[in-house]
């Protein structure tokens, strides 16, 4: 029995120093937070249900022949689906900050119950102790019967078994405590990215209106001088193409494929979770009929306006431009440009808002910016280009990596560009 006791020893030594995390208790009742947690899913199902509504009405109005009513009424639905989606990552902030408090409730009460566990272990180990010093001759001798001999050898035995199984049930509570704190630190982060984006939509709601007064104002609000607008407008879209595209030709023929990783699913992340695919890769139905080049240099992604927008790999930033300041609705607009390890570079173009500078290292699969229209873009979707980064001119005065002069429309990120498909997975 004393080598018995020993193994007990050892094991209860190891979970009694083992760490226990203090939490504040708190006074909401666990029932209360889960009503509260239940009824802020349901308005988040109604809002969502809502978003849906103006996405069919968006299908509905891009049916209209009138250009600039329909550009119109397309914003005025984009300012309600931002509203609305603004709207969500508010509520989702306080549900997640209801299911952190039911967390933090669950914790306090798992350690009251390891701080009880460890007191009545510490009590049978004790008790055992003292049972230990005597052998069972002892027990036989000094009791007056069989009976009773027996009855306490059964209680050694009885303690024995209640030790093991208190020591169990010690174990369980420590490795739920640790799954409750782990599940506690994500919903932290998923809090943390919910206030990301919620400050950043209000910014890019607050832009879509601004935008819509500036069209209101350069148009007088008359179909002509929109249509006229238009026409200038496709001229220059048609200039830019054919240069960008006259670039890239040259820069293709330069790609080492010894020097670029194989091709595979999952050396690239999709950029824009849960975005599905709209144009694909090169000389695609739609490059013939809209682009003078004829030739599309890499994926249109679409989901909705004020979506995330992901790198694909890890890299530095090594542009970040807003087109629109030299030619308004004609090039990438808002874009990004990551420069990867492995010889790779991506370009994300079309976007609402940008949240990285020149010279930053991002993650991947971290958030950089948000979709948008902007550039030349007949609606919300992200652009997605891949570069060979042997192919990248190098930084000059004015020019940063990967950018040459343009005629038209500033500084323009250029590269001898790849399928895409090559080397990017959804998953």
């Amino acid at each position: 029995m004393r080598k018995t006791i020993l193994v007990f020893c050892i094991f209860l030594i190891l979970l009694l120093c083992a760490p226990v995390f203090s939490y504040a208790q708190l006074q909401t009742t666990g029932g209360t937070l889960r009503d509260l947690i239940a009824e802020k899913s349901q308005r988040l199902k109604e809002l969502q249900e809502q978003r849906a509504v103006l996405e069919k009405n968006l299908g509905d109005v891009s049916k209209s022949n009138a250009k600039l009513s329909k550009e119109i009424k397309t914003m005025d639905n984009t300012i309600g689906q931002l509203g609305l989606l603004v709207k969500s990552n508010n509520l989702a902030i306080e549900k997640i900050e209801l299911e952190i408090e039911s967390l933090t409730e669950d914790i306090g009460s798992i350690e009251k119950n390891i701080s009880n566990k460890k007191e009545t272990i510490g009590k049978l180990f004790s008790e055992l102790q003292q049972k230990d010093k005597e052998n069972f001759l002892i027990i036989f001798l000094r009791n007056k019967s069989l009976a009773e001999s027996v009855a306490e050898a059964r209680t050694i035995s009885t303690l024995n078994s209640n030790l093991y199984e208190n020591l169990e049930e010690l174990k369980n509570l420590q490795v739920d405590l640790t799954q409750k704190i782990k599940e506690g630190e994500g919903k932290k982060k998923e809090k943390a990215v919910e206030k990301i984006n919620f400050q950043n939509r209000q910014i890019i709601l607050a832009d879509q209106k601004k935008e819509k007064q500036s069209v209101l104002s350069q148009t007088k609000n008359q179909e002509l001088i929109y249509e006229k607008q238009l026409d200038e407008l496709t001229k220059l879209q048609d200039e830019i193409s054919l240069e960008i595209e006259k670039i890239e030709a040259e820069l293709r023929k330069n790609i080492d494929p010894n020097l670029l990783p194989l091709p595979r699913p999952g050396v690239l992340l999709w950029p824009v979770p849960e975005g599905r695919l709209t144009q694909g890769y090169g000389a695609t139905p739609f490059a013939a009929r809209n682009y003078k080049s004829k030739y599309h240099n890499g994926l249109d992604i679409g989901r909705f306006l004020g979506a995330e927008v992901v790198a694909a790999e890890k890299g530095k930033v090594i542009n970040v431009g807003d087109q629109d300041k030299f030619c308004r609705r004609a090039a990438y607009g808002k874009f990004i440009v990551i420069k990867h390890e492995n010889g790779l570079t991506t370009l994300y173009g079309h976007l609402s808002r940008q949240i990285v500078s020149l010279g930053d290292t991002v993650e991947r699969g971290q958030i950089i910016g948000y979709m948008g229209k902007t550039g030349w873009a007949t609606g919300a979707h992200l652009h997605f280009t891949v570069f060979s980064s042997q192919t990248l001119t190098p930084a000059r005065l004015g020019f940063p990596e990967g950018t040459q002069p343009s005629r038209v429309c500033g500084p323009m990120p250029v590269g001898g560009d790849i399928d895409p498909t090559l080397y990017v997975s959804r998953s």
